[in-house]
């Protein structure tokens, strides 16, 4: 799934509704607030403005601010998540290019015009710490799931120690992305890249440069 959004559209002339639709239009606004501004940073005021909705339909949906972040990033993963762990399902490319690709959608992104926001779950994670405890359990699950599908893949393409490759790339991956949120540079994915490289080719037993 893509970490940009469109714009979100001009409130002012449309009327604040509930019934059918109201639920998915304060999924979309909190898919894109929360992405742009942050949770924190987002309250219940801009997600009904850009929903479009009133204040009492958004707690009839949701019941509170947190079940709406439980239900945001749920829907990242019912989605698909994000477009590099899309990469490892790739049936076009062999299991070892497969590990390397997580990079490419990454790097995509910084050469063009969008800033990057870096990862939704671990944004997530850094405010939920210590007060969103569900969310900080769906963010674990998904996380715990990426090393999974890496270690898969791993396996799939002839590595003994798949386990120990999968987390050495995701702390790569995880460190590319989010040093690459802070200062916008595609080389931070070049260089994160080159090291998953050497990384892969030694679990290979292949020679490298």
């Amino acid at each position: 799934m893509a970490t940009t959004n469109p714009p979100s559209p001009n409130t002012s002339a449309v009327p604040r509704t509930g019934g059918r639709g109201a639920r998915e239009r304060i999924l979309r606004a909190a898919g894109e607030l929360f992405y742009e501004r942050g949770i924190h940073a987002t309250g219940v005021a801009a997600l009904v403005e850009s929903a479009h909705v009133s204040t009492r339909t958004f707690y009839q949906q949701f019941g509170s601010k947190n079940a709406l972040v439980e239900a945001y990033l749920n829907r990242f993963e019912a989605d698909g998540a994000l477009e590099s762990e899309l990469q490892l399902e790739r049936a076009d490319l062999p299991p070892a290019e497969r590990l390397i690709a997580i990079f490419d959608p990454l790097e995509a992104m910084l050469r063009g015009p969008a800033a990057i926001r870096g990862c939704p779950f671990h944004n997530a994670a850094v405010e939920a710490a210590g007060e969103m405890p569900e969310a900080a359990r769906i963010i674990e699950r998904h996380k715990r799931g990426f090393l999974d599908r890496l270690s898969g893949v791993a396996a799939e393409a002839g590595v003994a120690d798949a386990d120990s490759l999968a987390r050495q790339l995701a702390v790569l991956y995880e460190g590319a992305n989010a040093l690459a949120a802070s200062c916008n540079d595609p080389r931070v994915v070049d260089d994160a890249r080159t090291a998953a490289t050497v990384l892969l080719n030694v679990a290979l037993g292949r020679a490298h440069a």
